[in-house]
C-alpha cells in the first residue's frame, strides 16, 4: 500500500472516529430520553381519538462514594463499605385524553402532566470495627479486647415529583 493511500486512509478513519465521538456526547449528557408512544395506527383501526401519550425515562449517573473516614480510638475507618451515591430521575408523563362534547361541541381534553423529577439516593453503607482496641500505652503497648462493633448506613431517597392535573378545551 503507498504512503498516500495510508495517510488518506488514517484521515478518513480519523473524521469518522471525531464525528463518532462528537455525536455519542450529546446523548450520554442527556438527563433524560423522550419516549413517545405511537398510536396513530390504532386510532386508524379503531376510528376514535386515543390519548396522546409522551414519556421521558431517566439516565442514572453514579457518584463518586465519600471515601472512609479514620476515626482515633479505631482499628477500621468509620465507613468501611461507603455508601455510592446516584443521581437519576422519575419517569416523567404526559398524557391528554380527548373528552367527546363533555364541555361543548368540540372535542375536549383532561391532561395529566408529571414531567420527570429529580431523584438523589445513597446505596447502604456498612461500619465495622475490630474486636480490639487501639494500642493503650498502659497496657505495654497492647491493645485490649472489647465487642465488635457492625452498623448498617441506612440507605437514603430523595425526590420532590409534582404533576398537573387539568381539562381544556381542544385537544
Amino acid at each position: 500500500m503507498k504512503s498516500t493511500t495510508r495517510r488518506t486512509l488514517a484521515a478518513v478513519l480519523t473524521g469518522v472516529a471525531a464525528a463518532v465521538g462528537a455525536a455519542a456526547t450529546p446523548a450520554a449528557a442527556a438527563a433524560a430520553v423522550p419516549v413517545p408512544v405511537p398510536l396513530d395506527g390504532a386510532e386508524t383501526a379503531l376510528g376514535m381519538e386515543l390519548p396522546e401519550v409522551e414519556g421521558e425515562l431517566p439516565v442514572p449517573k453514579p457518584g463518586a462514594p465519600e471515601g472512609p473516614r479514620y476515626v482515633e480510638g479505631r482499628l477500621l475507618p468509620e465507613r468501611t463499605l461507603p455508601q455510592l451515591p446516584v443521581s437519576s430521575g422519575l419517569p416523567g408523563v404526559d398524557l391528554r385524553q380527548p373528552l367527546p362534547r363533555v364541555l361543548g361541541d368540540e372535542f375536549d381534553h383532561a391532561a395529566v402532566d408529571a414531567p420527570a423529577a429529580d431523584l438523589r439516593a445513597l446505596a447502604p453503607g456498612l461500619s465495622l470495627d475490630a474486636p480490639l482496641s487501639a494500642p493503650d500505652g498502659d497496657g505495654f503497648g497492647l491493645p485490649a479486647a472489647k465487642l465488635p462493633q457492625a452498623g448498617v448506613l441506612s440507605p437514603v431517597v430523595q425526590s420532590v415529583p409534582t404533576a398537573d392535573l387539568g381539562v381544556g378545551p381542544g385537544l
